[in-house]
């Protein structure tokens, strides 16, 4: 029984129970003997310098442990790690400590801790904390920040422009002026993909417990990369790597905001090794809000050339990032390394110039919000083919197939330089036409636009790059990891590398191992986010875990069975290559009466012996997958709005996704996935937004301010496929945790823009914006 007669099996996740009946153990839920609880002294303001920290009086407040600030953990901590420094963060711009020391740099920015018998002790102590600020101006707009009279974040850099990246123009020009003398267009358009909070469920916390006697370090951390964390806080507080052990238990949701180190958890293991007591911090959601990384907040300059039949020739990008005041570990190459290789989209332009400036602000860092880089050169991709559309008065879905690459030409390398794995892109837009209707809908909405009705019609046709990462092309390798165990009841025990938060990964990696050993799913138990019993694996993010850690779980089984078939063969008398798995059994081809049970195979190979000669006892091996390349899912989004015309709301009728994400091991936990990226990509264009005064202060602290999207906002979303499987890794599967984000936020912009009749506006669309441009009209 092969892995495609397990495609398709749609069983609910196996994680369910013990998560909705209250069973499940998050990080508030560790309780340790002589747990004292760590709380976060952090600026009131945006940029500030430090002059002076007085903490006597906290220090007398009933319950106080300690106090900790810069001059205590200075020279003791290290900064936290950054990926792949560029530009001036190479030499030390942008290096995050602990605790900061000299002057604040953003809102939230953590100035001293206190270490006291519970959290409400060590919350009231914060109070009694003097800290003598000296307020300076601010950079909070990116753009202004680039300037030269900005005030600076790090005067001795000379510049708040961390890196710039700003290649000859020669080429692009000369393609726009050539389109131009043959009777095309170039445009151009200024595109905001403004800062957000993932805000997941569960917000961050740690418990960190060290024991003097064996020096050894156990964090428990609400984490989306376990090992990193493990071995980026070993060199932090100055232990080796196998004295500190992390747990990652359950995570109530990371979506990019947990794949980092941050501040608390230094702080935490630092107190912890201080005083020998277990130390907890659980994050509050106004600490969420304001501390935990932000995502997007990226300006782009854009330019489009397109004959006059609509067929692009070429597009210019320059990209403006907003870094925050920090660098956390990917913070300087969201868009860079992620977003500019797919910044054609789905599209065969032939020409693409890229340029960049990544910037400090006076606000919370950025990094990897789903879709992480992806999602902003998409909304690049699909609104410079909307502008070409609506320049010309043309249909936009024409306009789409009239550039789409085909799918005769892949492997596509683009003109960005990404090669495309393979992809069927006017299949999805021709599925995502029928399901809508789409003559139907456009003559319904002349329709209703003659009776007065502001009805838009939005289509997104994505591709995002995932499965990170091939073999070179990052600083350390990132494979993943698994290591199986047959215990000779027949049980299958699997540690994999990667770790869940929310992804059903205990279900689909239980699916491959229950097909490839033709065993029912519920003898096969999966094991992760330990350090200390899982073997090393770069973490869950990037929709990377099924096409990189799952690969590593079917190659893991591939090779036990193989020594399976070895032991069944020397068991039934037969030779290797004649036996076959099926039905739990190892029988003889043609003779399926001569078999034996797995369950038998595993108690002699565990138990027996008498194993054949060069056959050693016990079935566990450990395997390691590195892609050679990425994989490339794809897709088409449709969504109908309709903006009322008296008060500027939207109304989102339908939303209709085709995703293309390979084969699909569970479809159940496909629709999941893109059902929440939905949620959140339309949260996005409708509602979010991140907010600071001109002084840095943040005006989005909770979620008063803070407005997201909830269920009476969303139609029932409709939802289709289409399968094309990719030759990168054995399963062919490609990962589908950020489509439905990274599609539907351009779809529902191109859907207010067509309904307000204008060739753009900026994200949000909320009702006051909406309103001005209809009463400006």
């Amino acid at each position: 029984m092969g892995i495609a007669a397990m495609l398709g099996t749609p069983i609910k996740r196996r994680e369910d129970p013990r998560l909705i009946t209250g069973q499940a153990t998050y990080v508030d839920d560790i309780k340790l003997m002589g747990m004292l609880h760590m709380a976060v002294l952090r600026s009131p303001y945006g940029h500030a310098r430090i002059n002076g920290i007085n903490t006597d009086a906290a220090l007398e407040h009933p319950g106080v442990r300690a106090i900790y600030t810069a001059k205590d953990t200075k020279g003791v901590l290290g900064n936290i790690a950054v990926a792949v420094p560029l530009g001036h963060i190479a030499n030390g711009m942008g290096a995050r400590g602990a605790l900061a020391e000299g002057k604040v740099r953003f809102y939230g920015d953590p100035v001293a801790i206190v270490i006291a018998d519970d959290p409400y002790a060590a919350r009231d102590a914060l109070d009694l904390i003097d800290v003598d600020y000296e307020p300076l101006a601010a950079a909070i707009d990116v753009e202004k920040a680039m300037q030269p009279d900005a005030p600076l974040l790090y005067e001795e850099f000379g510049t708040n422009v961390a890196y710039s990246m700003h290649p000859p123009t020669d080429e692009i020009d000369k393609v726009f002026e050539q389109t131009k003398a043959d009777g095309g267009i170039v445009r151009s358009l200024r595109l905001i993909n403004q800062r957000l909070a993932p805000a997941s469920m569960e917000t961050r916390g740690v418990v960190a417990d060290f024991n003097k006697a064996s020096k050894s370090l156990t964090v428990w951390s609400s984490s989306q990369i376990p090992h990193l964390l493990r071995n980026n806080l070993a060199a932090i507080v100055g232990l080796p790597q196998h004295q500190v052990r992390v747990i990652v238990p359950e995570v109530g949701g990371g979506f990019g905001s947990k794949l980092n180190i941050y501040p608390e958890e230094m702080l935490a293991s630092f107190a912890s090794m201080k005083l020998g007591h277990p130390i907890k911090w659980i994050e509050d959601r106004s600490e969420n809000l304001a501390v935990t990384v932000h995502g997007r907040d990226q300006v782009d300059y854009i330019e489009v050339a397109a004959t006059k039949e609509g067929k692009v020739t070429g597009l210019k990008v320059h990209g403006i990032s907003d870094l925050g005041s920090y660098c956390q570990l990917f913070t300087d190459v969201i868009m860079i390394a992620f977003g500019f290789p797919v910044s054609c989209g789905a599209y065969d332009i032939p020409h693409i110039h890229l340029s960049a400036d990544i910037v400090f602000t006076n606000k919370a860092p950025t990094d990897a919000y789903r879709g992480a880089g992806r999602p902003e050169a998409t909304y690049v991709a699909e609104r410079a083919i909307d502008l070409v559309a609506h320049e010309l008065g043309k249909d936009p879905a024409e306009v789409r197939r009239i550039n789409f690459v085909k799918p005769e030409q892949f492997p596509y390398k683009s003109a960005a330089g990404a090669v495309y794995d393979t992809g069927n892109y006017d299949g999805a837009l021709t599925k995502a036409l029928e399901m809508v209707d789409y003559q139907n809908l456009r003559a319904e909405q002349a329709r209703a636009r003659a009776a007065g009705k502001l009805v838009g019609i939005g289509i997104a046709s994505y591709i995002e790059i995932c499965g990170f990462g091939p073999k070179g092309s990052a600083p350390v390798g990132l494979y993943e990891s698994a290591r199986i165990r047959v215990e000779q009841s027949g049980t299958v025990m699997v540690y994999t590398g990667s770790s869940p938060h929310g992804q059903g990964e205990e279900t689909s990696f239980a699916q491959i191992v229950a097909e490839e050993f033709s065993i029912p799913v519920e003898n096969v138990l999966i094991m992760h986010g330990d350090t200390d019993s899982t073997p090393e694996g770069r973490g869950t993010y990037g929709s990377r875990t099924l096409a990189v850690g799952g690969s590593a779980v079917y190659n893991a089984v591939q090779r036990l069975k193989e020594k399976m078939k070895q032991i069944a063969a020397h068991m039934l008398e037969a030779s290797p290559s004649d036996v076959t798995l099926e039905d739990g059994k190892f029988s003889v081809a043609g003779s399926p009466q001569k078999a034996v049970a797995f369950a038998d195979v595993a108690a002699t190979a565990n138990l027996s012996n008498t194993l054949a000669p060069g056959i050693e006892p016990g079935l566990e091996t450990t395997v390691f997958f590195e892609p050679e390349a990425c994989v490339f899912p794809f897709g088409t989004h449709i969504c109908v709005v309709e903006v009322d015309k008296d008060t500027g709301e939207v109304d989102l009728k339908r939303f209709v996704a085709v995703d293309d994400c390979g084969r699909q091991i569970n479809p159940l936990l496909v629709q999941g996935q893109v059902h929440g990226g939905i949620a959140q990509g339309v949260g996005q264009a409708l509602f979010e937004g991140v907010t600071y005064g001109d002084d840095g202060q943040l005006l989005t602290a909770t979620f008063m301010d803070y407005a997201m999207p909830i269920a009476k906002e969303f139609p029932d979303f409709e939802l289709d496929h289409t399968i094309t499987l990719t030759p990168v890794n054995p399963l062919g599967v490609k990962g589908v945790g950020e489509a439905g984000t990274i599609g539907s936020t351009p779809a529902v912009a191109a859907a207010v823009a067509d309904a307000l009749g204008v060739a753009h506006i900026d994200m949000p669309f909320k009702a006051e914006k909406l309103w001005r441009v209809i009463h400006q009209k």
